[in-house]
């Protein structure tokens, strides 16, 4: 019961995350550089890149606890400055620096605040 209401709470953070924008078609790449915040919740990334834009990346799991409160942070290596779907990220322990977890990037779902 308790995992389930992790979800649920996870899910409505993500729901009021994105509220007000609106999802366009799935990109294969993002540009690293622009992002200002990386936030999981649960198994959803969100990349936002200003109030009016924000990337989506489902995963398989794995990358639970980055930004907000959590205690991890992402490590993501990318010599072309762009994150794509099937990129592996790991997570590390802010406080200890130890890796305490890994997942691959889905498509990139861009959600933006209609003109």
């Amino acid at each position: 019961a308790q995992v389930e209401q992790r979800a649920q709470t996870e899910r409505a953070d993500l729901n009021k995350a994105l509220s007000g924008l609106t999802a366009g078609p799935p990109t294969q790449c993002i540009s690293q550089y622009r992002t200002q915040q990386v936030k999981s919740y649960g198994p959803t990334i969100v990349y936002t890149v200003s109030p009016r834009l924000k990337y989506v990346s489902e995963t398989a799991g794995g990358c639970d606890n980055v930004g907000g409160m959590g205690n991890n942070i992402f490590v993501t290596r990318t010599t072309t400055g762009q994150l794509c779907s099937g990129d592996i990220a790991q997570t590390v322990d802010r406080t200890s620096g130890f890796f305490t977890g890994s997942c691959s990037f889905g498509p990139f779902i861009p959600y933006q605040k209609a003109r």
